[in-house]
């Protein structure tokens, strides 16, 4: 019987996952490594959380520094010249990144690590970016050969700090001193790779290296990390040998970069690892935290992350001192691409929840955070999930009333939230997320407006209209037949207006009817 491959389930180290007596599974991404060294030399790969940014890195130390033997059956084997090898500086972040001092400390210790390895010895200096210039220098008049530079996760320490802005913002300066050294010391330098989570504008960290190449969109890199569907129905054929594919593909695939779409190495490791089970396998490795506060803080109407329209500067724009939601989303993986509209002259793109996930664990945790009883929180979406299916909405709107009587209003910072429609609607999306209805539609668009809220389950569908401090909802949804666009499709209509009233924060008035 044929032994089956192994899971490199937190492997980031290219020669473990390649040890012939370990026998584990690998992905061969070198054709794209080759592709970068020979058509290039300053790069920056910006990829979400655990989505094998690290391995790569590893595989681009390990082809520098000639380690043959690793590559061996893969597709950059004999063409590449192994002889030809390069002195590699790797810097990553990791530990405490909590105060400068600890960055000062990591970064004089992930430099000291690299002195040792290269058999360097640099003079001490007061400053990182004077070690770090020194170390590029003394490398290449010791090896004579021209120096790469691997960073990991070069924003870590700003993105571990965003809840404490003041040492956000020295973090920022910290890196661009250090980073702005590789500018100086061109000459010396061969390569030069970057990744990380944000994409922050070059005049902001990166002083001075205006050739910085982003790949992170360039749809020929497109799938340099994660999955293909190819992958999955060859590659690990038989590790997932009796599983629905299709299930797997709603729940983990769409991962969008102007490519083929992809999945997240992480999910698919584990759900295997897991004995196939479904579950939030990358969501729970970090909660998004930061994200919650946004919401908190300002007046964003959740339903519609499910259909976002931006441009390109948006999804570049992470700004630390003006944090936006959306780009925050999009560059941290809980928002994708789902299409590009081309205007005249410029580009729409348009955003969404890259799979079933993540856009039921974002709204569950956001739950988390609104309400004030977590059992009671479970209970309400579970009589949701049977009220809906059982067609019984005098039961829908006693659960949506307790939805709102759960709700810790003394967590938001602002007072007027309740006088918000998109809060509302926000609250009753994230139910229904949560919850695991996978076809909801946000300001839903027909021939004479947008429907606040639709609901698909089966063959029936919920049009909700909501209202705050304002009568007529039901009145909308007839007047503008917002439910003519659907008639044929579904056998059972029902239309539902939900109004509110912003000092009792609850509903006041609800009334359906079914077409």
């Amino acid at each position: 019987m044929k032994k089956l491959k192994k899971l490199p389930i937190g492997i980031q180290t290219f020669k473990e996952i390649r040890d012939k007596e370990e026998n584990y599974i690998y992905i061969d991404k070198t054709k794209e490594a080759l592709d970068l060294i020979k058509n290039g030399k300053y790069y920056f790969l910006s990829r979400p959380r655990r989505f094998g940014k690290s391995l790569f890195l590893d595989t681009l130390q390990d082809i520098f520094e000639g380690k043959k033997e690793l590559f061996e059956g893969l597709y950059i084997y004999d063409k590449w010249d192994w002889e030809d090898r390069y002195p590699v500086i790797k810097i990553g972040w990791s530990g405490d990144l909590r105060s400068i001092e600890s960055m000062k400390i990591r970064g004089s210790d992930v430099l000291r690590e690299n002195q040792q390895r290269l058999d360097i010895v640099c003079e001490e200096k007061r400053h990182l970016s004077s070690c770090f210039g020194d170390l590029i220098k003394k490398s290449y008049e010791k090896y004579g050969k021209k120096v790469v530079i691997l960073i990991d996760e070069y924003d870590k320490p700003i993105l571990d700090n965003l809840d404490q802005i003041e040492v956000a913002k020295a973090s920022r300066e910290l890196l661009r001193g250090l980073y702005s050294v590789m500018k100086e010391n061109d000459r010396y330098i061969k390569f030069v790779f970057l990744t990380g989570v944000s994409k922050f504008s070059k005049a902001s960290i990166f002083s001075g290296l205006n050739n910085l190449r982003d790949i992170s969109l360039l749809p020929r890199y497109g799938t340099i990390c994660g999955y293909t569907q190819k992958n999955i129905e060859t590659d690990f054929k038989e590790l997932l040998e009796g599983v629905d594919l299709g299930e797997l593909q709603k729940w983990y695939n769409g991962y969008n970069f102007l490519s083929e779409k992809v999945y997240n190495p992480f999910d698919i490791l584990l759900f295997i690892d897991s004995e196939k089970e479904f579950s939030n396998y990358w969501f729970n490795t970090g909660t998004p935290s930061f994200l919650i506060k946004l919401f908190q803080k300002e007046h964003y109407n959740i339903a519609k992350l499910e259909n976002l329209r931006t441009n390109e500067s948006l999804l570049n724009s992470f700004d630390i001192e003006s944090l936006n939601l959306e780009t925050v989303m999009f560059q941290s993986g809980y928002l994708t691409i789902k299409k590009i509209v081309q205007k005249r002259r410029r580009k729409e793109y348009i955003l969404t929840y890259p799979n079933l996930e993540t856009k039921m664990s974002f709204n569950d945790y956001l739950l988390d955070v609104l309400v004030k009883n977590r059992s009671r929180k479970i209970e309400i979406q579970n009589e949701l999930m049977d009220m809906m299916e059982e067609k019984n909405l005098e039961g829908i709107e006693q659960v949506f009333k307790s939805l709102f009587a759960s709700i810790a209003y003394n967590n938001y910072t602002k007072n007027d939230i309740e006088d918000y429609e998109g809060f509302y609607a926000s609250v009753i999306y994230a139910y229904f997320a949560g919850a695991g209805f996978d076809r909801i539609v946000a300001e839903d668009a027909t021939s004479d407006g947008r429907i606040d809220l639709s609901v698909f389950l089966d063959d029936m569908l919920y049009i909700f209209e909501f209202k705050v401090n304002q009568k007529g909802a039901l009145e909308q949804i007839k007047e503008k037949n917002y439910p003519q666009k659907y008639e044929t499709k579904f056998s059972d209509i029902f239309i539902v207006g939900v109004e509110f009233d912003s000092k009792s924060r609850n509903i006041v008035h609800y009334e359906w009817e079914r077409v």
